[in-house]
C-alpha cells in the first residue's frame, strides 16, 4: 500500500506491522521518498551490496572460469581470419 508522508507519521505502528507482509512505499508529492522493508530483506541487501561493491571485472571472469570447470564446459570461439585493411593497402602516406 502506497502512503503519503503525512499518513505514515499518523499511523506509524500500523505502517511498521505492514511491513511484515510486503514492502511499504511513502510518497511525498507522488514522488517515492522511501521504503520501509523488514529487516532480515535490509541485511540481505546490505550483504549483497558489500559483495558488489569488491566484485571487479577480473574477479567476475575469475568466478566464470571457476564455474566453468565446475561443469567442465568449453567455451568455443570462432575462427579468427585477416579482414582487408583499406588503409594498409592504400598508397596515401598518413604518418604523423
Amino acid at each position: 500500500m502506497p502512503w503519503k508522508i503525512e499518513d505514515a507519521k499518523q499511523h506509524f505502528s500500523e505502517l511498521i506491522n505492514a511491513v511484515v507482509d510486503e514492502p511499504q512505499l511513502i510518497y511525498d508529492h507522488n514522488q517515492l521518498v522511501a521504503a520501509l522493508v523488514k529487516a532480515d530483506v535490509f541485511q540481505e541487501f546490505l550483504v549483497w551490496q558489500q559483495q558488489a561493491a569488491n566484485m571487479t571485472l577480473a574477479n567476475t571472469f575469475a568466478e566464470l572460469r571457476e564455474i566453468c570447470a565446475e561443469e567442465n564446459y568449453q567455451l568455443e570461439s570462432a575462427a579468427r581470419y585477416d579482414r582487408p585493411n583499406p588503409f594498409a593497402e592504400s598508397s596515401h602516406d598518413f604518418s604523423v
